[in-house]
């Protein structure tokens, strides 16, 4: 395993905290201390914990996380347009750096809101804005997206449809985290090396722990996969690197 790790990509699921069914489904508890003794052998000395659709708009349980993960870990929430500029201001002190738009699952404000909120966010706390969506939308919001101050995409985008799109965007900037392969409908290997080659510092790698309603969970695996399809010192970019410059670790 390499030396260290930024998890680009994971969730805390505390039932303690408020949780909302989404079409139905709530996952299984998945605490701090569960994903510490997943990720402290592979070498993750940092992270981004990442706003589900069933967490909704509360942050008791990502500033609890937080807290609790140390310095290094970050968090990416949901937010509603009606939020606040002393709101942000209190959640970036709280270690609060993007804000995730889940335009798959639902649970965030939508694609009407994104522009505006994004832009504001950016403006007042320095955050970028994250994306969950099938990249086969992708092409005709590609405009809107170049638009904006800092984007990262989940999921290498999800659909091979999509990939093209995926490529445009990242060869311009915008930031694609490599995690949830089991969700993808595409080989992993030559995808991470055509976004690489687009953008090298595109790739951000996550584990996506604990993978909730992925048709297959995380694997460690998943780790070697990344660094054979890239080589070592492109490997340590998307491991580490780009990362850590994107969520500003440590700060």
């Amino acid at each position: 395993m390499p030396s260290c790790i930024f998890d680009a990509h994971c969730h805390i699921i505390d039932p303690g905290y408020p949780l909302i069914p989404n079409n139905g489904y709530l996952p299984q508890a998945f605490s701090v201390d569960d994903y510490v003794a997943q990720t402290r052998p592979l070498g993750i000395v940092g992270g981004a914990v990442v706003s589900g659709s069933f967490q909704g708009f509360d942050q008791s349980y990502l500033i609890a996380a937080l807290k609790r993960l140390g310095k290094g870990f970050v968090g990416v929430t949901q937010l509603p347009a009606s939020v606040t500029d002393d709101q942000l201001h209190r959640l970036n002190a709280q270690g609060v750096r993007a804000l995730r738009f889940n335009l798959k699952r639902g649970g965030s404000e939508q694609l009407d809101q994104l522009e505006a909120l994004a832009r504001r966010v950016h403006e007042q706390v320095g955050w970028h804005s994250e994306l969950y969506i099938d990249s086969r939308e992708l092409p005709e919001l590609e405009a809107r997206l170049l638009s904006l101050p800092a984007v990262s995409i989940d999921h290498l985008g999800l659909s091979k449809e999509g990939l093209p799109s995926v490529l445009r965007l990242a060869e311009r900037g915008v930031r694609v985290k490599a995690c949830g392969f089991g969700r993808v409908d595409f080989a992993v290997g030559p995808a991470l090396k055509q976004i690489h080659s687009a953008n090298p510092q595109a790739l951000m790698f996550g584990t996506d722990l604990p993978s909730t309603r992925a048709p297959r969970a995380f694997e460690v695996a998943d780790i070697q996969l990344l660094i054979e399809a890239l080589g070592e010192t492109a490997a340590e970019m998307a491991l580490w690197k780009n990362a850590q410059e994107f969520y500003g670790f440590g700060a």
